[in-house]
This record gives structure tokens, sequence and C-alpha cells, in this order.
């Protein structure tokens, strides 16, 4: 993931920094050390196991717990030491050592050493586990880890795999107890056990939230960190509140202290009396991804004319007031190896969707003023869970919907149940579905478009645009067998180009973490994902 140019202001400016620098000046007195500090999520975690689920929550609720094997710093993209101390490559790139760290203990007591490591890696593999995430990144290339010493270990892979060490500096790879991870997923689900600076007290209370107490123990930060030892805070409180303007509420009222997912225009309203913090998540733009497989998208000239004929920079703008910015390719800017926006923007054009539609034999239109075929109309189901969706993404299905019918096509938004959207993404009952992916890097895209992840009956892939092209699966494996920079961004962005020639994904805009703090809160700042950290914050007594 490439630096995203963030600047750093001290005060009561917008904080953009790394996941362990001071958000102030230095250090206050009054504020340095202590306090509880309650922070407001808008959506219930269906695991806490980073290594079992791949929700944004699932970051937000682990990184307090879990530290990682490398550090990646958000300011200048380089990948620092945690709890590995160094890390090397094998010159066939099929094995990479890392060095640990000294002194490291979980928070049950159970030391880290070259065995925990080993433990964790393949608890993310093991079928048992049933990741969601994790295990879609590393599974096509992980062979095993072996246990050189206490102090050293090899991870060993059938194929080379250069984004390794970027992947373990996620929270989607944090180690674990493994006498936590021993209790099973189901146990892990509910509580974690990490070696963070914070320790996850009685577990995730259903439609609640969870406590944390600080680790009075921890002294092993990543390289760099201007903060050393236990975290500032006593203790930390996530509270679920999932009603957008019950959140904001509890954050002016002053029921809690930092509140996540502030809508766009809610953050205009409130920067006279709150800090909003902002954070441009790396991986996947948020998206709509027309299922190829099916009968409307299977044809590239409908894709591209839904793509063409829709003002997506006017709708972005328009509906979230610049707080994001339009999405012009397939990555997040913020993402190592994204491409530019000129080499992969396509441009408003709907005299050109028109053409497309013509050509594509939806030329005539019924009486509604719909497209239509061979006496049927150009329908595309668009699936959404409402449950699941901000209220932002809810308007802008229905904008979609609007642009869509001047063109011809009959979008119908259908709302699938939490529990069914695995199902219907498997059997792939829909023409179009919305959702962002985060990835540190351009292999994030791997996931999304390689053949292997195509989402079918009995295997949930995140190949949700159920697209197969062999010369696109060929340049991802090309990408991994070389640590050499330059090629591998040119053979991303080749990647990225074809994405863009065959339609296969509606970039809508470059998702933003955006929180909000109290003005008595300092310290909080973000990860490498994008996701906040409390390491280094205070409150104000």
């Amino acid at each position: 993931m490439s630096a995203t140019g963030r600047a750093r202001r001290c005060g009561a400016a917008m904080m953009l920094a790394a996941v362990v620098a001071l958000g102030g000046c230095g250090d206050d007195p009054a504020t340095s050390a202590g306090g509880r500090l309650t922070y407001a999520i808008n959506q219930e975690p269906l695991c806490l196991d980073p290594h079992v689920a791949s929700q944004s929550v699932t970051t937000a609720v682990a990184r307090p717990v879990v530290d990682s094997l490398v550090w990646h710093d958000p300011d200048t993209g380089a990948l620092r030491p945690w709890l590995a101390t160094s890390w090397t490559t094998s010159a066939d790139q099929l094995g990479w050592t890392f060095v640990l760290r000294d002194g490291v203990r979980f928070s049950d007591g159970t030391a880290f050493d070259a065995e925990a490591v080993r433990v964790n890696l393949d608890h993310v593999v093991d079928p048992a586990t049933k990741s969601l995430g994790a295990a879609s990144i590393i599974a096509p290339y992980y062979r095993d880890t072996q246990v050189v010493d206490a102090r050293t270990v090899t991870v060993r892979l059938r194929q080379p795999f250069a984004s390794l060490p970027l992947q373990l500096s996620t929270v989607a790879f944090g180690m674990q107890s493994p006498a936590s991870l021993a209790k099973g997923v189901a146990a892990t689900c509910v509580s974690i056990v990490g070696s963070g600076p914070f320790v996850m007290e009685g577990g995730w209370r259903k439609g609640q939230g969870v406590d944390y107490k600080r680790n009075d123990a921890y002294a092993w930060p990543p390289e760099g960190a201007a903060h050393r030892g236990p975290a500032r805070l006593d203790s930390l409180h996530i509270k679920l509140i999932t009603q957008d303007a019950a959140r904001i509420g509890a954050l002016t009222s002053g029921q809690v202290d930092v509140v996540a997912r502030v809508p766009a225009l809610d953050s205009k309203r409130i920067e006279s009396s709150a800090r909003v913090l902002r954070a441009e998540a790396p991986g996947e733009n948020y998206s709509l991804y027309p299922n190829t497989a099916s009968a409307t998208f299977s044809d590239v000239r409908v894709r591209k004319a839904f793509r063409a004929g829709i003002d997506w920079d006017t709708l972005v703008q328009r509906l979230f007031a610049g707080a994001y910015r339009t999405a012009f390719g397939p990555l997040s800017p913020a993402t190592r190896f994204a491409a530019a926006d000129e080499d992969t923007a396509v441009p408003y054009d709907p005299a050109l969707a028109a053409r497309l539609l013509d050509e594509a034999g939806w030329s005539a239109r019924d009486g509604e003023g719909y497209r239509v075929r061979d006496g049927k109309r150009l329908t595309v189901r668009y699936s959404s869970s409402r449950a699941a969706e901000s209220a932002e993404n809810i308007t802008l299905s229905e904008q979609v919907q609007a642009e869509a019918r001047k063109l011809g096509f009959d979008v119908r938004i259908v709302d699938v149940p939490i529990s069914q959207v695995i199902n219907n993404a498997q059997n792939g009952t829909y023409e179009l579905m919305g959702t962002g992916f985060a990835g540190p890097d351009a292999d994030v895209l791997r996931k999304l478009f390689g053949s292997d992840g195509v989402a079918v009956p009995g295997r949930m892939g995140s190949n949700i645009a159920k697209y197969r092209n062999p010369t696109v699966d060929a340049m991802f494996v090309a990408a991994q067998r070389t640590t050499d920079e330059a090629r591998r961004a040119a053979t991303y962005a080749e990647v990225q180009r074809q994405l863009v020639e065959d339609a296969v994904v509606f970039p809508v805009y470059a998702a933003n973490t955006v929180i909000a703090t109290s003005r008595s809160v300092q310290g909080v700042t973000f990860d490498g994902e994008a996701s906040p950290n409390f390491y280094a914050a205070t409150r104000t007594r």
C-alpha cells in the first residue's frame, strides 16, 4: 500500500498518522494516562476472530487485542518490525523466515514464540475455521510453517507470494494465544486473547458491545513508536449503536467519546463541536459488481452501457457532499499498486450507452420506457441487504435505479436478509451487487476477480462478478513471483486495465473511514487498514 499523502496536524484539525504516532504535539500531564473511553460502532460483528471474519468491524474490535508480525506505516508505506524483528525470503521465494521478538507474552500468560506463529497460520487455513477472508488470501500459496527454533520460524509456500509480509501486517493475520485458539471457533467468535495493549473482558455481549482493560505488561509496540509501554487509557469500551442519528446524538450529548461511520452530512454539521477524523481505506473501492454469468450482464456491451450511461461523479458528489471522492478505477488510491485514475477512468457517455444497447439487441422499448428484446424487459436485480448497509448506500442504490431507468434498465432493488447473503452470492440470483473489499495491495483483485474465487454453491468466494479470465489469472500469479516493485506495479496496472476493458466492476467511491471524537479525546490514530487505533489515545479527566 502506497503512502496516501495524509498530513499530520497538531491540535484540533484532522489527524491522519501512523498507527503508533501520537495525536497531539506532546504529552500533556493532565491527559497523559488513565480514564475510560467509549467508542460507538454501527454494526455487530458476526465473529470476533479476525482469522474467521473479514468484516471491517471485526478489524476494529480485534485490533486493540491483537498485534501483528509486521507493522505497515500508512504515512510512508514502509513495513517495520513488530512481533517479528526481521524477515528474509529464500532465493526461490518459497520460504519466508521471520526472527521473532523476545519477551512477548499473550495476556493469558502464554508465551509468544515460533510455535505460536505456526498455530496461528495453521488455524487460518484449517477448513474447520471456515475463514471468510484470511484463508482466501493465503491458502492458495501456503504449504506449512516450520519452527526453526523458539525465536525463528519459516513460512513455506507452494508458490511465490510476494505480498506475504504486507498481508501479515493486517488484523486478519493477527497473533492470538494458541491456548485461546484451542478452545475452538465458537469460543473465539465471542472472545479473543492476544498480546496487544488491551485485554478483552468477558467477551462480546450480543446487541451491546465489549469491554477492554489496559494490558499493564505491554512493552512491545512497533518499531518507531513515539509512545512506549502500556496504553494510556485505563479501559476501553466498544458500544453498539446501529442507528446513525442515535450514534451521533450519543457523541454530541457526551454519552460516548468516539463514534464510527459518521455520515457525510453529519460530518459537516458536527465539525464545530467535535473532531472529525478521516482515513482513506485501502482495497477495492465501493463498487457495483455485475454478475457476468447472468443472462443480462453476460454481454460485455450491456455492462459497458450500464457503466457509461450513469454519471457516477455527479451522483457521488451530490450524495456525499464531498466527504468521499469518486472512484475512477477498481482500487482505492490508498492501495499499493493502484493504477492512476487516468489509466482506468471511463467517461460518462449516455450516447455511447444507447448505441451499445441497440447493438446488443435491446433497441425496442415497452410502454413504460424500458428496453425489451424478444418480448423480455431489460431487468437487473440489484441485491442489497438493507440491515447491513449504511443509509447513504441505500440512497445510492435508489439513485442508481433512477439513473439506469433513463437508459432503459428496469433495476429492481432486492432486500436480502443478512442470513441469506452468502447463499445469494453462491447461487447467483442477482445481476448486480454493491460492496467494498479491504486489502493492503493489489492482490485483493485476485480475491475479487480470480477464477478460483468465483462464488458457487457450496463455496463462498469473493468473486461475486463471477468473472473468469485465464489471462488475468496468469497475471495474478506473475505478480507474486517477483519482489521487484516496478515489475509488480506494471503487472497489476495491466490487470486493472483488463478489468476496465471487460467492464466487470463499476467503481463508485473511494471508501473512507470517518470517525468523530469529542474535544476531550486526543491521540486516536489510524493503522495501515484505516482502522482506528487507541493505543496512544487519552481522554481529559
